[in-house]
């Protein structure tokens, strides 16, 4: 088994209150999943308990959209409050592994403090039904917000068909972009944490290719590339033009590919103010997104 990521698996959006962040992606044409509490150990050699956090979700044939709130303050948040108090919008990026283990061993030998794998598990749609359980490898402290690998021990709870079917035929997550002060120190962070090499992209950024890893992303997704892209702030304007930078580090948007050319998008959401982009792409302000740009792409 290879030891590096594989593919991007998901980005997380982060708010205070649930609510009105799946109103929005609900009205955006997304189908999402039942609100899931998560669980999991504190530190490696903790008892499980219940988080304060919890998330719908928005499953793709390849990767999915993670809405994450406080469900229950006081519990443990995983360090989520401290993400939101910063702003409120995309904090997590999540890339496929297939070996947590050699995967840690290796991140040690690249000189990341790691404790040890993070277990996680959430129920899939009741809280006394099946539960999906997941393992993490986190950056420690990572300024860029949570960049993780991540394994899904249950992808089959998970990725149901049930949940994929959008109104806006979205199909696939297949980019994101970090925007940095220092794109080569960002960078420099996820080689160490993926295993992979990073590009030189434009002037001063930089991309980060997936391979592509069958059963990474969800049980039925193809083998395709991904990527996460870094960009200087002053470049932020050329790729996505009108979103403010509310504090750097700053995962300022996500692409998500349609089957359909985004028909369905321009009908469905014909009352936006939707930016068009180069390829026919569709860029939903952060203002109707959660905080987040997204881009509907061909």
């Amino acid at each position: 088994m290879t030891s590096t990521a594989l593919a991007l698996d998901h980005v997380g959006i982060c708010a205070q209150n649930l609510g009105p962040m799946t109103a929005q992606f609900e009205a955006l044409g997304f189908s999402l999943s039942p609100i899931a509490q998560q669980s999991g150990r504190p530190t490696p050699d903790a008892p499980v308990e219940l988080y304060a956090t919890g998330n719908r979700c928005a499953f793709l044939k390849h990767g999915y959209i993670e809405l994450l709130a406080i469900l229950e303050p006081g519990r443990f948040d995983n360090g989520l409050s401290k993400f939101i108090a910063r702003y409120e919008g995309l904090h997590i990026l999540a890339m496929g592994m297939d070996d947590a283990e050699a995967n840690l061993a290796r991140m040690r030998r690249a000189g990341i403090p790691i404790p040890g794998v993070a277990h996680l598990e959430r129920p899939v749609d009741k809280p006394d039904g099946p539960r999906a359980k997941f393992s993490r490898l986190p950056y420690p402290d990572a300024p860029e917000g949570r960049l993780q690998l991540i394994t899904h021990h249950t992808p089959g709870l998970i990725w149901q068909e049930r949940w994929m079917d959008h109104a806006n035929q979205a199909v696939a997550l297949t980019e994101l972009l970090l925007v940095s002060a220092e794109p080569a120190v960002t960078a420099a962070r996820l080689s160490k944490l993926t295993g992979l090499v990073i590009e030189p992209r434009g002037a001063g950024g930089f991309l980060l290719r997936f391979p592509g890893g069958a059963g990474v992303a969800g049980p039925q997704a193809p083998a395709m590339e991904t990527r996460v892209s870094i960009s200087a702030p002053e470049d932020l304007p050329a790729t996505l033009p009108g979103v403010a930078i509310p504090d750097l580090p700053f995962m300022a948007g996500f692409w998500v590919q349609t089957s359909d050319g985004n028909a369905a998008v321009r009908r469905l959401l014909a009352h936006l103010p939707l930016v068009e982009l180069p390829g026919g792409a569709l860029m939903v302000p952060p203002a109707h997104a959660a905080g987040a740009a997204l881009v509907f792409h061909p």
